[in-house]
């Protein structure tokens, strides 16, 4: 199998390019920076430049795949968000699902599955609901951006390729992602519930992402949208409670919702506010996780650290 894959320098990206590649497959990355990325990627991948934001240049390249899994846009995790910084973070995504359409559209040979990136933000904050892929979207900003994202790339449907959405919870793993901004507190023995620990923390180990993604790719009725989340995701308090015992430190230490504010501003959104997402599309088509409890989790992304 051939896939193009854009935000292959990213967190999820590069766990992704290393297990098809390890399986033999041929993967092509488009990348704004190739030389920088080239040598730090496995051997094999073919890195092309692109814009982000049209088909120029590389278009063409689309005849030749058998899959696309579209993972671009500025890192929502990566820093305080101000309103220009949130215009990037939306624009960046739009315009990447815009720019593979607009080359897939005037391809003879159409790639047979498109993956498209979303997050369970979508939901917005969300109280004690349960969420599946049905729930409606949230009104807040990255229920906006998700939004959006998603419906960069909706025409595809239209033209016969098979699609489907990943809305995708906290991925844990300590190279990237919100994940290790959660572990800091707890390498100084003040790690604790943030904010009023009740919000719902639904997580996913970085193994189970690459697999979801990889069984959404080869299973050929997966369409529509699916929640990336492990099943019964539990309360942030919960969560903590699981990464206190799995690192051997106390988890006692509230971490109050204005500290994260103002460290993070806007951006702690991703953590005070939670979604109960449900994985319910994921399991009916068959997936089962290798990783669906939390401190074997955790604990087996600490024992990678090491």
């Amino acid at each position: 199998m051939h896939t193009l894959i854009t935000g292959g320098t990213g967190l999820i990206g590069r766990a992704l390019i290393s297990s098809l590649v390890a399986d033999g497959h041929t993967v092509t990355v488009l990348s704004r920076s190739p030389q920088q990325h080239q040598s730090s990627l496995p051997a094999g991948v073919n890195v092309v430049k692109w814009d982000g934001a049209s088909a120029e240049g590389w278009g063409h390249l689309v005849e030749s795949v058998d899959a696309i899994v579209n993972l671009a846009g500025e890192g929502i995790a990566d820093g305080r968000w101000s309103e220009e910084r949130k215009q990037r973070i939306l624009q960046s995504r739009v315009d990447a699902g815009k720019a593979l359409v607009e080359a897939i559209r005037s391809a003879a040979k159409k790639p047979k599955v498109f993956i498209q990136s979303s997050a369970v933000g979508y939901y917005g904050a969300s109280d004690e609901t349960p969420l599946s892929e049905k729930s409606v979207a949230g009104k807040d900003f990255l229920g906006k951006v998700c939004s959006d994202w998603e419906a960069s790339s909706v025409a595809l449907e239209k033209m016969g390729v098979r699609r489907a959405v990943i809305r995708t919870g906290i991925v844990l793993s300590t190279k990237g992602g919100a994940f290790p901004k959660l572990l800091l507190p707890f390498y100084f023995f003040a790690g604790g519930p943030i904010g009023n620990g009740k919000q719902y923390f639904p997580w996913i180990h970085i193994d189970d992402q690459v697999r979801a993604i990889r069984f959404l790719l080869e299973n050929e009725k997966a369409r529509g949208v699916f929640n990336l989340a492990a099943p019964n995701p539990p309360t942030n308090k919960e969560f903590v409670q699981k990464l206190g015992k799995a690192m051997g430190r106390p988890a006692f230490l509230p971490v109050p919702a204005f500290v994260f504010k103002i460290v993070f501003g806007e951006m702690s959104t991703v953590l005070l506010d939670g979604q109960r997402a449900q994985p319910l599309a994921l399991q009916k088509a068959g997936f089962t996780f290798a990783h669906p409890e939390a401190v074997a989790a955790i604990s087996d992304i600490l024992k990678q650290k090491k």
